[in-house]
Formats: structure tokens, sequence, C-alpha cells
């Protein structure tokens, strides 16, 4: 029998690989509205590159919009591919392969992995990595 805290206390929201995979699959789709459907009301998002210790640093909800939509930004064709997911309670990880072209014809294709924190059965923390491999050349 319950007691009249667990009563009260909201279910606490788990996070499955198939979430995971669903918001690679937004990634992909460039879906902006998908992904943020995906993130904690209070999300940061730390950028594989920048200048700062842990990459380029977003935080708060609109700045993390902007932050996923310069990856697209920056590599129009940008996709995530090979996924593999695993998660151990407010925590998981994605590893893929990044994969996208900048506009100037410069093509990168790289391993990384995003860890990240979850917090009420969504994304509080996306923190990214990525190899950090020459150019591939094309053509």
């Amino acid at each position: 029998m319950n007691t009249p805290a667990q009563q009260t206390r909201p279910a606490k929201q788990e996070v499955s690989e198939e979430f995971l995979m669903a918001f690679g699959q937004a990634w992909n789709c460039h879906d902006i509205d998908a992904l943020m459907a995906f993130m904690d009301e209070d999300c940061t998002f730390h950028a594989a590159a920048g200048p700062e210790l842990q990459g380029k640093t977003f935080s708060g909800r609109e700045a993390v919009r902007a932050g996923f939509q310069l990856a697209w930004q920056t590599f129009p064709d940008a996709a995530w591919l090979d996924g593999n997911h695993f998660v151990a309670g407010d925590r998981g990880v994605s590893e893929s392969t990044f994969s996208g072209t900048k506009a100037d014809g410069t093509r990168i294709e790289a391993r990384m992995v995003d860890v990240f924190t979850f917090r009420n059965g969504k994304i509080a923390v996306k923190n990214a990595f990525r190899k950090d491999r020459p150019p591939v050349v094309v053509g």
C-alpha cells in the first residue's frame, strides 16, 4: 500500500533507448520542433566545438533551440548515422557517425557521442563529443 507521500508524488518518467532513437531521428529529419519536445524546460546543450572547456554552451530553451539550428546552418546535409544508444537511470549515451558538408564543400565524417542527463522524462543536458578528424576529401 502506498503512503500518503507516495500517493501525491508524480510517477517518475523513464527515458528509454527508443526515446534516444526517436531523438536521433528528429535530428536526421532536421525537425527543430520535434527535437525541442524531447528537451526539459530548463535545458543545456554543450556543442562539440567552441571556445569553452565544454565547447560552446547554450543554456535555456531558446538558446538550445538556436544552438541546434546552428548545426543545420553549418552543415545543411547533416546526418547522424549508425546510432547506438543506452540509458542507465538518469544518464544516457548515443553513439553515431556524424556526416555533413559545409557551404565551402568541406565534408566531415567522424564518430561521436552525446552524453545525456535526464530530468522529468526529458533531456536536461546534451553534451556532444566528436572525434577531431580532418575533413574528408570528396571527388
